[in-house]
């Protein structure tokens, strides 16, 4: 099966987005209002009311599905069936109770939780060890700044923690990585090769979380 590149999209988020063209190969991206991630519609401004108007109409759409084949609709009769269907298209929205369970129903069945968070973590400190001192440290310059002080404890390669105004920005991996990377130990992050540092990972993130 070729690569179909019709169906990539560009979302650029952000107000103040300069909103550049990105080509892939020859062609050029469309840009899209609006993608969906783990089944949730998101736009262009991190938000879900695109995702909360299609449920909406849907639930309404069921509503006149049964107000037209119900023939008896009177109170004394049961109609928690009939709240139920239209229930569980509202209720699948309700993104701040359902947003994890989908997370995890999408990477595996089974394990618990904090599985799943080790092993995200574990690839965040991978990727950042890369950023420092493997082969993108070229670009981790841009993105990471070490502390000057020397009166730190722990390990010597400890990251400033950056501000943000919006809790969106503390979930980005330059954010999210840097408390969990100022609290290995100096031996781990001083560690010579990638290779080394994925087999003490193992043992140093049982501790961790």
């Amino acid at each position: 099966m070729k690569f179909n590149k019709g169906k990539c999209q560009v979302l650029h988020l952000g107000r103040n987005n300069p909103t550049h063209q990105y080509m892939l190969g020859a062609d050029q991206l469309e840009s899209s209002s609006a993608e969906k991630a783990l089944g949730v519609l998101v736009d262009t401004k991190l938000t879900t009311s695109q995702q909360c108007t299609l449920a909406t109409k849907k639930a309404n759409s069921l509503l006149g599905c049964i107000r037209k084949s119900v023939a008896s609709r009177w109170r004394g009769g049961n109609p928690s069936s009939l709240v139920s269907i239209v229930q569980i298209h509202l209720s699948h929205f309700n993104l701040s109770s359902l947003i994890h369970l989908l997370v995890v129903l999408m990477f595996f069945s089974g394990p618990t939780l904090g599985c799943l968070e080790k092993r995200r973590l574990r690839g965040d400190l991978i990727a950042l060890y890369s950023y420092l001192k493997g082969g993108c440290r070229e670009v981790g310059v841009s993105f990471f700044s070490q502390v000057t002080s020397d009166r730190t404890r722990g390990n010597g390669l400890k990251l400033c923690q950056g501000r943000f105004r919006l809790d969106i920005r503390k979930f980005y991996f330059t954010e999210r990585v840097i408390k969990h990377w100022n609290r290995l130990p100096r031996e781990v992050v001083e560690l010579p090769s990638l290779e080394v540092l994925k087999r003490r990972l193992d043992e140093v993130l049982r501790d961790m979380v």
